[in-house]
């Protein structure tokens, strides 16, 4: 009876801890990311403001650190001609299927003037992660059809 017991309890601790495909994401994220390009899904030109922050302008070529021990980052937009500075944010990686890689990654700004202005998360999908290379993908509607905004980093 004391065995059994105590699988079970060792069998609850195990299902609500974050599972190994996860761990083993957040120590490749971890450390100094440059955010190289952005692209769209469909050809045209559009006024896209990414994180309700910046356009995509500003945002390529900012740098961006995670620190998954307590599952925060900062990012800059480094552009003269942008509002440029450090935004800091919380993340979290949920895995959806392991079948096709993808997880749910959640980002939300924590500055106050963001805070205060957006005070929401964005929901992407982290679609390709290596040693060094990250790929995100978010996709919303445009004239009710689909469209993706796909957001390629390189590890510094």
């Amino acid at each position: 009876m004391k065995n059994t017991l105590l699988f079970f309890i060792a069998i609850s601790f195990m299902s609500c801890g974050t599972s190994k495909i996860v761990r083993n994401s957040k120590k490749v994220i971890k450390g100094d990311w440059l955010l190289h390009s952005i692209a769209y899904s469909e050809k045209g030109t559009y006024n896209v403001n990414l994180l309700n922050d910046a356009s995509k302008e500003c945002f390529e070529g900012s740098t961006w650190q995670f620190v998954p021990n307590n599952n925060t980052g900062i990012y800059n937009i480094n552009k003269s001609s942008c509002s440029s500075g450090a935004r800091n944010f919380v993340f979290t990686i949920q895995e959806i299927d392991t079948q096709t890689g993808l997880y749910d990654f959640l980002l939300k700004p924590t500055n106050e003037k963001y805070k205060s202005e957006t005070n929401q998360g964005f929901r992407l999908n982290l679609t390709a992660l290596s040693d060094v290379a990250m790929e995100w993908e978010q996709t919303v509607r445009v004239d009710g059809k689909p469209f993706t905004i796909t957001m390629n980093f390189n590890k510094q």
